[in-house]
């Protein structure tokens, strides 16, 4: 009888795009690892010398770049010439490999602390930038904060802006004037893009030289909005859209009251799948997939979820999943960054003891 292969064993990626499992018994095959790297190298875009540059703005997420910002800087490396420098202005440290986005100077403000509101600091930092990096266009995303800021910014330095940003290219750009109509017009001296206006993989790598660039203390006005601080808001009543942490149930949850006393232990907003809900578990509003509610959050932890399609769909846009099940071959494993082969009741008990000592020490300490 032919030897059987696990589809879901790890593979392969030719640089074709095929996907290849390698059979064998040596340490590198049994990891899917290569024992030399086919992986096409990617050239720089540019080593210069720069004459000009474009700047892209982006507010850093715990130490990370998200995709909305990753695609406005692959849409400024996209529009440079040889002789213009991408760099990107990032609110925050940023831990990301700067030259794999396509970033040729990564300019950062580490003191910058994004729990605090200060619109007025972030502009003055632009203007500041502005004045001595004299760039061609300003990039930024518009969304939430990003967006905000770029506005801000437009009005205090008086340029032109353009918002939202559906396609750009050279010569022109265009907006999206309504939900059927859109507009073409020359480029902005700060443009704000939509979402999916370049793709983040390039062809080609940045320099990714590394500066941080702080506000001094003589660049600091008069604060003109007193920031009272965040009051955090109950998990439970918050929409499951909205939730950054969500802790999801599935059919292989079935210790109810520890699994809500985890939720509240550790801050996180309670979901979901479709078996638990039509079981009877959780009301239809806490349902997460394709039929019912599609989460953003930056931290989703599932206990005891298989995985199906529908599901999967609810979770796409999820930054980090961590999938707690029996089955190590389960579907969602293949979505998770991280999966623990163990028994859901037994680690949520595990977990809470754990979150529960934390806690207690860190009150005493």
């Amino acid at each position: 009888m032919p030897r059987r292969v696990d589809p879901r064993r790890p593979a392969l990626v030719t640089p074709a795009g095929l996907r290849r499992i390698v059979l064998g018994s040596s340490e590198g095959e049994r990891l899917g690892v290569p024992a030399t790297s086919h992986a096409a190298v990617k050239l720089p875009r540019s080593t210069g010398p720069f004459t000009r540059c474009i700047a892209v703005v982006a507010h850093a997420d715990r130490g990370t770049l998200d995709d909305h910002a990753r695609e406005a800087v692959a849409a400024a490396a996209l529009l440079a010439d040889p002789e213009c420098e991408v760099i990107a202005a990032i609110l925050g440290t940023c831990n990301d490999d700067a030259a794999a986005l396509g970033i040729d100077r990564l300019l950062t403000w580490p003191e910058f602390d994004r729990l605090t509101y200060q619109p007025d600091a972030c502009v003055r930092w632009l203007q500041q930038l502005q004045e001595s990096l004299q760039p061609l266009a300003w990039l930024m995303p518009d969304h939430d904060a990003d967006g905000e800021l770029g506005r801000r910014f437009a009005v205090a330095s008086g340029s032109s802006l353009a918002c939202p940003v559906v396609e750009l290219d050279a010569r022109q750009l265009r907006l999206r004037a309504s939900p059927s109509e859109d507009a073409l017009r020359p480029h902005a001296r700060v443009m704000l893009l939509a979402r999916n206006v370049a793709s983040a993989k390039l062809p080609f790598v940045g320099l990714g030289v590394k500066q941080a660039a702080p506000l001094p203390d003589s660049a600091w006005m008069p604060i003109a909005v007193e920031d009272l601080g965040l009051q955090p808001g109950d998990p439970q009543t918050l929409a499951l859209e909205e939730a950054d942490f969500i802790l999801a149930a599935g059919n292989g949850v079935t210790d109810l009251p520890t699994f809500h006393a985890l939720a509240l232990a550790v801050g996180a907003a309670t979901g979901a799948s479709r078996v638990a809900v039509d079981d009877g578990r959780f009301p239809r509003s806490k349902q997460i997939g394709a039929t019912g509610k599609t989460v953003g959050a930056s931290g989703y932890l599932a206990l005891g979820i298989s995985g199906a399609v529908q599901h999967l769909q609810g979770i796409k846009d999820c930054r980090h999943v961590i999938a707690v099940n029996l089955d190590a071959a389960a579907p969602i494993a293949r979505r998770a960054d991280l999966t623990v082969v163990e028994d859901s009741g037994r680690l949520m008990k595990a977990l809470l003891d754990l979150v529960t000592r934390e806690k207690k020490a860190g009150m005493t300490a």
